[in-house]
């Protein structure tokens, strides 16, 4: 999967997907999606045996034909086998935001069958490069028990340094950030609306600070809007979000037809074949 890449290779992101020349690009995390985002995603959890669902919600006047029937919201479900485990794809479903980007696919996983609650959620907006949230998936399929917490947040850290990411200077337990300070991965508080069955969650007083949860995003540009931002509720196994991390800051280049206009300029490319 290695490739030689070429900082100034051509790449033209007005060319219509099916036209464009594929590349290898790097650095991953500033990536983007491809444009690819629902299908990665899709297309692993069909071959993991996970079921999909469709769940639509509209509107229909009296004496108005099917066909004419308003449809307000949707979303793509899929459950895994022991429906411990699910994913939705919300972003045509009118999503909370996150980093002021909306989310598009939001993970939870349960304890047991006889709950319907999430003990665990964790939320990825677009750009999020495909094959990052695909190996966090893959991470929790493989898991027997899918909310057990086995390891300490060092691990997290340890998946990021492993790659040459640095430590954050005023928090290195609790961050770290890649040689070019674009992408930063931050264990703490969580921001509002992320869903946790831990019930400190519930009792935090406004001048109190809550479970910490990891944050990760990039910002191309100080100050300009995040390309990507993903959140881990606070009880998420950290050697899930270690997965996650791993596979972000991973040297390996991924192959992309379409670039981000916010990060093109910053990737080496090389074409592919």
């Amino acid at each position: 999967m290695e490739a030689p890449l070429n900082p100034n290779s051509p790449f033209d992101p007005s060319t219509p997907n099916r036209a464009q020349p594929a590349y290898w690009v790097g650095p991953r995390h500033l990536a983007g999606d491809d444009g690819r985002l629902y299908d990665a995603v899709a297309d692993t959890l069909a071959g993991l045996g996970w079921t999909s669902l469709a769940i639509v919600r509209g509107r229909q006047e009296p004496d108005e034909a099917p066909e004419d029937r308003q449809v307000l919201r949707s979303t793509v479900l899929h459950i895994s086998p022991d429906t411990l485990r699910w994913a939705q794809w919300v972003l045509p479903d009118e999503p909370f935001h996150l980093g002021e980007l909306p989310i598009a696919w939001q993970v939870s996983a349960r304890e047991d069958g006889t709950t319907p609650l999430a003990q665990w959620s964790a939320y990825f907006t677009p750009d999020v490069p495909g094959e990052v949230l695909v190996d966090f998936l893959l991470a929790l399929d493989a898991r027997d028990q899918p909310t057990a917490a086995f390891t300490g947040p060092e691990l997290v850290l340890d998946a990021v340094t492993t790659h040459g990411w640095l430590l954050d200077v005023d928090q290195p337990d609790a961050g770290a950030t890649d040689p070019t300070f674009t992408s930063h991965l931050s264990l703490g508080e969580v921001p509002p609306l992320i869903q946790d069955a831990d019930p400190r969650t519930l009792t935090v007083a406004a001048d109190e600070t809550g479970p910490a949860g990891w944050q990760a995003w990039a910002q191309p540009v100080l100050g300009a809007p995040c390309l990507w931002a993903v959140s881990f509720s606070a009880s998420v196994p950290h050697d899930l979000v270690a997965a996650f991390a791993a596979s972000l800051s991973s040297t390996a280049p991924v192959l992309r037809r379409v670039l981000p206009e916010s990060t093109r300029d910053r990737l080496l490319r090389a074409p592919a074949g």
